[in-house]
């Protein structure tokens, strides 16, 4: 057997959503100029939170005023995607320079190997999850769906579904010299509260939508009937990649420059209207 490849562990807890994105921005910087190792990320949402795709319209996919109402946050992703309402959930992001075997394939095939980490981390929890291939036709159907603004209401290539409702969900970009895949793994579900923040041409639209992204996504709390904690799911999924994808992980925390450089981040990006609101 190879010997494992050593990656950084950091367990940031909970943060705001722009400061969530800064800082896995500025570990994707880190890790792209060689400051630090290969790192793997677990975080929190101090509130509920909306992340979008870097490329859906504002005003077109949500609905603001009902986000302010209800005491949500929201912020603008760097990667693309769907929209997803973080809550109750373990949120993990991936970090190598552009040299690194995750990065020197195709974004497809690194969907691929990282998932394995994930499927080791359900296992680790007791579920047995698979991987979507979406490689022909039939797969591609059966997988289809009405096409809103959500990202759990039909997996990507190479996501993981258990029971065939997904339940994890992924974004990946290739930025700044280095690759940066973060996802949310659900541990529990509120189909509502996401549908209350996303916008719609009607109210029977949105029942419709809800009702079947009710039928494709599912939780942790869902399928094992338990409340799994933040840190247990986090102990699970750390042993699930090392297993997965081979890896020695090792607890550090954030470097000084990486906390100057996500607060840079935060203050003139991802809590700004230009960057928040730029479609």
């Amino acid at each position: 057997m190879t010997t494992p490849e050593t990656f950084r562990l950091l367990n940031t807890g909970p943060s705001s959503a722009a400061m969530n994105m800064a800082i896995d921005e500025a570990i994707l910087l880190s890790t792209s100029q060689g400051d630090v190792p290969p790192t793997l990320r677990f975080y929190a949402w101090e509130r509920p939170s909306l992340s979008l795709g870097y490329f859906q319209r504002t005003k077109r996919d949500v609905n603001l005023e009902a986000i302010h109402a209800r005491g949500f946050d929201w912020v603008r992703r760097m990667t693309g995607g769907r929209a997803v309402l973080h809550d109750r959930e373990l949120t993990y992001s991936v970090h190598v320079p552009g040299q690194h075997r995750f990065a020197q394939v195709s974004v497809v095939e690194s969907y691929r190997l990282l998932s394995e980490g994930l499927r080791a981390g359900f296992e680790a929890l007791g579920l047995h999850a698979q991987i979507v291939s979406l490689a022909d036709e039939e797969e591609r159907k059966r997988y289809a769906s009405a096409g809103s603004a959500a990202c759990f209401d039909s997996p990507s290539w190479y996501e993981l579904v258990v029971d065939g409702r997904k339940i994890a969900g992924s974004a990946q970009v290739r930025a700044h010299g280095g690759l940066l895949q973060h996802g949310a793994l659900l541990l529990d579900l509120s189909a509502e509260d996401l549908f209350s923040v996303l916008q719609f041409r009607s109210e029977e639209e949105r029942s419709a939508v809800q009702r079947e992204f009710a039928e494709r996504a599912v939780s942790v709390r869902d399928l094992t009937g338990r409340i799994v904690s933040y840190e247990e799911a986090a102990n699970a999924f750390a042993h699930g990649f090392e297993v997965g994808l081979n890896l020695s992980l090792v607890k550090e925390t954030l470097t000084k420059g990486e906390q100057e450089l996500a607060e840079h981040l935060y203050k003139e990006k991802y809590s700004t209207s230009v960057w928040n609101e730029r479609r």
